[in-house]
């Protein structure tokens, strides 16, 4: 399984970007999925995930009602649409999938994440 995050840039604050997290080697239709990230700091945070359904999504506090999640299983592809980008939402951003098929729960714990791509990087300037 690889995961090819892409998508990131460098925005002024209050501005979109749109992260795509392609996948091969497997579907994805039977699998969560997740969005982290990591800035300056040594800890990756978890940013959002959906659900192996599409219907369920879960995000941080820190971007609630500005990120969205979604995914497209014909193109085997997860999205997070960011808008109102902030400086604080600077960072190295990774995609992640799960290993097992309809697994729920758990969704900001790093550890029950087993498939991560490499990392896309977003800058928001002030």
């Amino acid at each position: 399984v690889q995961l090819q995050a892409s998508g990131g840039g460098a925005v002024r604050a209050g501005g979109s970007l749109e992260l795509s997290c392609a996948a091969s080697g497997r579907a994805i239709r039977q699998y969560g999925m997740a969005w982290f990230r990591q800035g300056p700091g040594p800890k990756r945070e978890f940013v959002a995930a959906i659900a192996w359904n599409g219907r369920d999504t879960y995000a941080a506090d820190s971007v609630k009602g500005r990120f969205t999640i979604s995914r497209d299983n014909v193109k085997n592809t997860m999205y997070l649409l960011m808008n109102g980008l902030q400086p604080d939402d600077t960072a190295v951003y990774y995609c992640a999938m799960r290993e097992e098929p309809y697994s729920l729960g758990l969704w900001d714990d790093l550890s029950s994440w087993a498939y991560w791509g490499q990392g896309t990087l977003v800058t928001v300037s002030s």
